[in-house]
Formats: C-alpha cells, structure tokens, sequence
C-alpha cells in the first residue's frame, strides 16, 4: 500500500485535500488473541490490516491506524490473550470514530478481524454513538469473517470455526512466515447457549475445526471472496 493511503504517513494539509474528495477511511480492528500452537497471536490484526490494504487499493480509501485490541473472553485461559472489557473497547472506539467524524470524515469502515458476539456488539455500539454525535458521517461496522464464514459447509465443514481451517489457509496466504508446523483438530462443546467462557474439557485448545487440510491455495480463494464481498457491501452502504 503506498503511503497517501495510510493516514498514519499523511501530513495534515494532505489530508485535508483528501477530505474534499469524501474518501472511505477504513479502520481494521484486531485482537491479541490465542490461536492454537500454529497460528500467531495477532492473526485477527494481520488479516484486518491485509484486508484493508487490498480493499483500499480497489475502492480509493484511506487506512487508519489498527485499534490492536480486542473482546475476547473465550480465550482469556490461554496464553497471550489480552482481552478488553466490552465497555473498555467501546469507548475507545467511539473516541476513535468520533475524531474521525470531528475531523470531517463522513464515509467510515470499521473491519474488525476478530468476530467475537461481544466484541462486535462493542464495535456496532461505538459506531451508533459516534454517528448520533456527528449524524452527517455514516459508518458500517463488519468482521471480514461475515464473509470468510459463507463458504463454511462448502470449503470447509459447516462446524468449522476460529483458528481452524479456512482461518489457517488464509494466514497461510497473507502471512505465511508467522504459521507454525502443528495442524491442530479440535472440537468446541460449549453450547452457544449458556454464557461464560467453555471450560477446559469443553474447549481444550484454542481451536474450533480440523486443519490438516489447510493450504495457502485454499486461503487464497477464502481472501478473493472476502475482498469481493467487502468491496460490493462497501458501494452498496457506504456509497461515495
């Protein structure tokens, strides 16, 4: 990505040009997060952040800074995982979102790659305060993996979930120097519901499918899908 597309490397006179052209400003969101023994803590990070590159470069935007931390209670147990409260994360994210819309941003992606019920319930609430605030600036909340999950029961089993193999085929494609050797399989057997965090017999690695199969071809096609479906719901809601 060049640098006039990371608002991080843009000088202030820039950006305000910028501005004038209405552009989409594309805000990635990850957790630091455990993801089996294969897969690196900050997997949601570098898939957000690949994401967005790929998407800004197909739809004129800028990228904002990563807001790194995320909502992920489930994985609190194994280590690494540094997980935010919902009201912590919320309010962090409402004063990044409400800056943005101060500043006169008026088309804003919030592309989360952690997709956590609770984390995006703290992103989407962020996001209506943040608009109810500055109602000229629309924003559209989404986790890229609304998308990967659509090719579950075709590309994968329909049981297939985080850090398994449509996860692990695709850092496998965007970053294959941070996956390890191991191709873990597990199987989650926490019911969806009953709140609280699975114990250890029920979720005994951080792990939810079979990755044995997993490849950087498959986690190819996984990206390609995703960055086309993002880019179609972007000129649909977000129109320029």
């Amino acid at each position: 990505m060049t640098p006039a597309r990371r608002l991080a490397e843009l000088d202030s006179r820039s950006f305000e040009r910028r501005l004038a052209t209405n552009p989409l400003i594309i805000v990635p969101v990850g957790a630091l997060e455990a993801h089996g023994p294969h897969l690196p803590l900050g997997a949601d990070q570098i898939q957000a952040e690949a994401t967005a590159t790929e998407l800004a470069e197909r739809t004129d935007a800028l990228v904002a800074p990563t807001i790194a931390y995320g909502s992920a209670p489930g994985a609190r147990r194994f280590p690494g995982t540094v997980s935010l409260t919902m009201a912590q994360l919320e309010s962090h994210t409402e004063g990044v979102l409400s800056e943005l819309a101060r500043s006169g941003a008026r088309r804003i992606l919030v592309l989360s790659g952690h997709a956590e019920r609770g984390h995006m319930a703290a992103l989407r609430e962020a996001a209506d305060t943040a608009m109810r605030n500055y109602p000229k600036s629309r924003i559209a909340v989404l986790s890229d993996y609304d998308f990967v999950y659509e090719l579950r029961g075709k590309e994968s089993p329909a049981t297939d979930g985080h850090a398994g193999l449509l996860e692990t085929s695709r850092v496998m494609a965007l970053a294959p120097s941070t996956v390890g050797a191991d191709r873990p399989s597990v199987e989650y057997r926490r019911s969806p519901f009953l709140p609280g965090a699975p114990t250890e017999s029920e979720w005994p690695e951080s792990v939810i499918g079979d990755t044995r199969p997993a490849s950087a071809d498959l986690g190819r096609k996984v990206q390609a899908h995703v960055v086309s479906r993002l880019e179609e719901t972007v000129r649909s809601l977000l129109p320029a």
